[in-house]
């Protein structure tokens, strides 16, 4: 998941000074990294719409959590506001501690075996075309959580079968057989981010293994060729721009189809801190570059997100892939 800067919207109001202690124990010891004021184009307005709080009552009432929330995603307002949410299923707490994440880490609680169906019951009250979900890591399962993919995908089909459906998962590390079973659930699109380029990972995404998270993204053009695979970078944390580019590159050689790049955001003090606030013109540049490398899609700007527009960009997709076999 491609997080972002800010307290949870759902954190409570009287929470305590320090938040991050609660949501992120693991990281209470570090010293503090000042939050950096951000330029103009990453201003967002307040989220406040009916459409915002009916979509928001909605996830309480089918105890659905929301990476939108608990990421603190600056895009929440528009998306919402057209009733646009990314679920986030087997739970709010994550088994890794990775330097980027609002998530709450920490140890899961027992996974909700209702949630398919709520998933797909929302899905409906919503009328989405398209819907994302994506999860928190757990490592304590033995399939990481996948057969709970598959259930959810399988609910989605059965209650809503026009809509289309983008998993965003973990990377099922040491999970075998994880990734087989959710390509064989048929959802539309496979999303798994890398987040950083691979210099960065023992800092920034120590728990996870960059070779891994690439195979991951080969593995699914394996077993499915037809399936869309997309993946996500951040930019800001310190990677020069031939490192994107390499990582470009290597997302190619495993054939993803979309890339998606966006200005990292500190969550907190404790997390680690923007190194560069990347300007537009930059992302414009990463777009280019990635067209250039023969992605049927690149999304890159200062708010772009995973799952940002998500809906769109698939139809976008369809009518590339189109264009290309048309080609040749």
């Amino acid at each position: 998941m491609t997080p972002t800067a800010g307290r949870s919207i759902s954190s409570p109001v009287n929470a305590p000074v320090n938040p991050a202690a609660l949501r992120h124990p693991e990281k209470a010891h570090r010293p503090d990294n000042p939050i950096q004021r951000k330029p103009e184009w990453i201003r967002v307005k307040a989220p406040g719409s009916p459409e915002y709080h009916a979509t928001r009552t909605l996830m309480r009432e089918l105890k659905l959590n929301t990476v939108c929330e608990e990421a603190a995603c600056p895009n929440i307002g528009e998306c919402w506001k057209q009733k646009h949410a990314t679920v986030m299923i087997l739970g709010a707490v994550c088994t890794r501690a990775c330097a980027f994440c609002n998530v709450a880490t920490g140890k899961p609680s027992s996974v909700d075996e209702a949630e398919p169906d709520h998933v797909a019951e929302a899905v409906g009250k919503l009328g989405l075309n398209h819907v994302v979900v994506t999860s928190v890591d757990r490592d304590d399962l033995p399939d990481g959580g996948a057969n709970h993919f598959v259930r959810t995908i399988r609910a989605i089909r059965a209650a809503s079968p026009g809509t289309t459906i983008e998993v965003l998962t973990p990377d099922f590390l040491k999970k075998p057989g994880a990734i087989e079973a959710v390509v064989e659930a048929g959802p539309d699109v496979y999303n798994h981010n890398l987040e950083t380029v691979p210099r960065l990972y023992p800092e920034i995404r120590p728990g996870a293994r960059y070779f891994a998270s690439l195979h991951l993204l080969a593995r699914v053009k394996e077993l499915d060729p037809a399936m869309f695979t997309k993946s996500g970078l951040m930019a800001g944390l310190g990677e020069s721009p031939t490192e994107m580019q390499q990582v470009m590159d290597d997302m190619r050689a495993a054939s993803v189809d979309f890339i998606t790049i966006g200005q990292y955001l500190q969550p907190t003090p404790k997390h680690a801190a923007v190194a560069e606030f990347v300007t537009p013109q930059q992302f414009a540049t990463y777009a280019t570059v990635a067209k250039g490398k023969g992605f049927l899609l690149a999304a890159c700007s200062p708010l772009t997100r995973s799952s940002y527009h998500a809906g769109q960009d698939f139809k976008a997709l369809r009518t590339a892939r189109l264009a290309e076999l048309g080609r040749a």
